[in-house]
């Protein structure tokens, strides 16, 4: 059998596109003899608590990472161009910086969907793996439309970000364009040294799931099913394929295979629990607890609010106090108020 990682995974959490839950994809994994498996989604993390463990509950090495959306300029709301780019986290480090892109994405990039750009990604580039992903990324998609000189200045200029942690990502669904993208990626793969590895742009899990993602994409997009012009995927093969099935489609490229296994050994297990940590209000002086502050500003405010204020509303407010002190929320509550 041949060793090989699944490392281009999207789950439900790849928002109407991606239509494999976390459970189905496990097990799948788990019956296809996968010893790793990525989370890829589109744009965000959200998945990755969920996803992580499942994984070690089927016995299985959870590789952590998203497919980004980048754009040539993330602050330039008036550009709609966007690339994907596949990230992965190789360590902690790596990890706390993929939260970074995501949540700057949100944050400062969000334009129809949470972009960030390529000097944002150089920034936060410790500890990271990329590809050179699929058709929709930066450097396949200069190679079709911009020719292969224009396109091999992208792929250097993303290969001096990441160095040795950036592989050349050949796929292989059944259509023309990516064949003629692999066949380049492979010409600059011996020019300039950088791994190949084979990936399957996993969406759904069994290959008649394909109908129920295209539903998916519909109500995306908000087009019908039958309309001739939406968009769609060009084949039904974005499943999770065998090891044998991948071996198949790339037998002349073992390598390509086996350098997916080496990316997936050189992933470091990730402990994602941690302390929860919450603040303290400090209650100025002459009051001595968070109690005792919280019913002088609730009596503060209600003497304002309530005029007069009667007993009936006095003993719903004690009622209250009792009930929010006995569960521990006083200091959630101050800490409302103040913000």
């Amino acid at each position: 059998m041949h060793k090989f990682t699944h490392l281009h995974h999207h789950t439900a959490y790849s928002l109407l596109d991606g239509a494999s839950s976390i459970e189905n994809s496990m097990q799948e994994a788990k019956r296809l003899g996968m010893e790793a498996l990525a989370i890829t989604d589109h744009g965000n993390m959200f998945g990755v608590p969920q996803f992580v463990n499942a994984a070690r509950a089927h016995g299985i090495k959870p590789l952590i990472g998203c497919e980004c959306y980048v754009a040539p300029n993330m602050h330039d709301f008036k550009d709609k161009r966007r690339y994907h780019q596949l990230l992965l986290a190789k360590n902690a480090v790596g990890y706390k910086n993929l939260i970074k892109l995501c949540s700057l994405g949100f944050t400062e990039g969000y334009y129809y969907k949470p972009r960030v750009d390529r000097a944002c990604i150089a920034q936060y580039r410790e500890g990271l793996i990329a590809t050179t992903c699929c058709l929709a990324a930066e450097v396949p998609k200069a190679i079709i439309e911009k020719g292969e000189t224009a396109a091999e200045e992208i792929f250097k200029a993303w290969r001096d970000i990441f160095g040795q942690d950036y592989y050349i990502e050949l796929q292989r669904h059944g259509i023309e364009a990516q064949e003629r993208c692999n066949q380049v990626l492979l010409k600059w793969a011996k020019k300039y040294g950088v791994k190949i590895i084979a990936t399957n742009d996993v969406h759904y899990v069994k290959k008649e799931d394909s109908l129920a993602q295209d539903i998916m994409l519909c109500l995306q997009t908000g087009r019908k099913l039958e309309d001739p012009k939406r968009m769609r995927f060009a084949t039904k093969e974005f499943y999770m394929k065998s090891p044998e099935e991948m071996g198949k489609l790339f037998q002349e490229l073992p390598e390509a295979l086996a350098h997916t296994a080496e990316i997936a050994d050189k992933v470091a297990e990730l402990s994602l629990t941690r302390d929860i940590l919450m603040p303290t209000f400090q209650v100025p002086a002459p009051f001595t607890s968070q109690e005792n502050y919280l019913r002088h500003l609730t009596m503060e405010g209600a003497q304002e609010k309530y005029r007069p204020l009667t007993g009936e509303v006095q003993a719903r407010i004690s009622y209250e106090l009792k009930v929010l002190i006995k569960m521990g929320y006083a200091g959630y509550m101050l800490i409302v108020q103040d913000m």
